[in-house]
């Protein structure tokens, strides 16, 4: 079932997690990895270039911005690709570095109930004391799986990632390269794109903080976007004309301006029945209490009409929005889940009081959020 305004994930196509069983393909290795229809060009060496928040709606809306880009974005083999659900970076690196569904790999947002418990894990600060990044993720990483098969794995990004939680679920078993600057990032994608055969994953994130601080129609985040386009067309200059890089991002962004925030502690029926509130402003997930799914599935839906789309957990996992969902991962998903449509943002300033200080969201499933670019050259 198709949802109007939305679009659906791509698994097993053009998603996140298709790109590295479609890289093992072009490097003529046997991993194991389940059947995409994404093809890639042959090639020995592989660069994957992860830039955070870079949609693809984005990037054609913007060509004097992004020339670069732009111009790889025309390519016939460039068409675009499309994030999981919910469309947020947690979620999008983990299904990238395990080549797993949502459901599979579990990091199935940026907030998530921890089953048995009160509490959320955060995806992006998260507390190893609280939750072992192993045994939440407990699948090797499809890095880990490319090495076994002797193809050399590396990633690169900023030190205070290197030991996260979320590098850890992901990436675990590849190399890992620190680079706190962009060049540090490209110096070392050259020296690592030199084994062969080799997969080498950067990732820049500065895009995605800047959308999130001052909005994507913004003169900040137009200038960011510039220096993007420049530091990919830099890193294609200085790779070995041998090496594949493939640009792609982990979602894309919209700005929700105040009039279109609704801060659910301002309404009490929609606290109602719920014990938890978690995911984020665009994607809720809403943990509720003894039988009250019920109740807060109506009094969701009729407050907030088609401001957004409410269902239940089995409506969602039936849509095929997480894929494949593994029985550890299926109380981790709310009881009731909210995708917002348009600029809609479900704040909560009593649990999340940093949010109504953003100006760029994501999280939903609208062509803004979802739509990504999978750019070869």
């Amino acid at each position: 079932m198709t949802t109007p305004g939305f679009v659906e994930p791509s698994y097993g196509g053009r998603s996140l997690g298709d790109v590295l069983p479609a890289v093992a393909t072009a490097l003529g290795v046997d991993v194991g990895f389940h059947e995409t229809t994404l093809v890639l060009p042959p090639a020995q060496r592989y660069v994957i270039f992860l830039v955070d928040g870079l949609g693809h709606r984005l990037i054609a809306q913007h060509a004097e911005h992004a020339p670069y880009l732009h111009e790889l974005l025309g390519l016939p083999q460039n068409t675009s690709g499309v994030a999981g659900v919910p469309s947020t970076t947690a979620t999008s690196l983990t299904s990238l570095g395990t080549a797993m569904t949502p459901g599979e790999h579990g990091l199935v947002g940026f907030t998530s109930r921890i089953p048995g418990t009160e509490k959320l894990l955060n995806a992006l600060f998260w507390d190893k004391q609280v939750v072992d990044p192993a045994e939440w993720q407990p699948h090797p990483s499809a890095f880990a799986r490319l090495r076994k098969v002797g193809v050399s794995a590396t990633v690169v990004s900023k030190r205070e990632f290197m030991d996260s939680g979320l590098t850890l679920s992901g990436f675990r078993g590849a190399d890992f390269i620190e680079g706190d600057k962009i060049g540090e990032r490209i110096a070392a994608a050259v020296t690592a794109s030199s084994d062969s055969p080799s997969v080498t994953y950067v990732y820049d994130g500065d895009l995605d903080w800047t959308g999130h601080r001052y909005g994507v129609d913004s003169a900040q985040w137009r200038a960011q976007l510039s220096a993007v386009d420049a530091s990919v067309e830099q890193l294609r200059e200085s790779l070995d004309p041998g090496v594949r890089l493939v640009v792609v991002a982990d979602h894309g962004m919209v700005d929700c301006p105040a009039e279109h925030r609704i801060d659910i502690d301002e309404h009490p029926e929609l606290r109602s029945g719920i014990q938890l509130v978690g995911g984020e402003a665009r994607f809720r997930h809403l943990y509720c209490a003894g039988r009250a799914v019920d109740d807060v599935l109506a009094t969701w839906r009729e407050f907030l009409g088609d401001r957004a789309e409410v269902l239940a957990r089995d409506e969602a996992i039936e849509r095929g929005w997480f894929g494949a969902v593994a029985p550890q991962v299926r109380p981790r998903l709310g009881d009731v889940v909210v995708a917002a449509r348009g600029r809609t943002a479900l704040i909560s300033m009593a649990d999340f009081p940093y949010e109504n200080m953003l100006v760029g969201f994501h999280g939903s499933l609208t062509p803004y959020e979802m739509e990504i670019p999978i750019l070869v050259c």
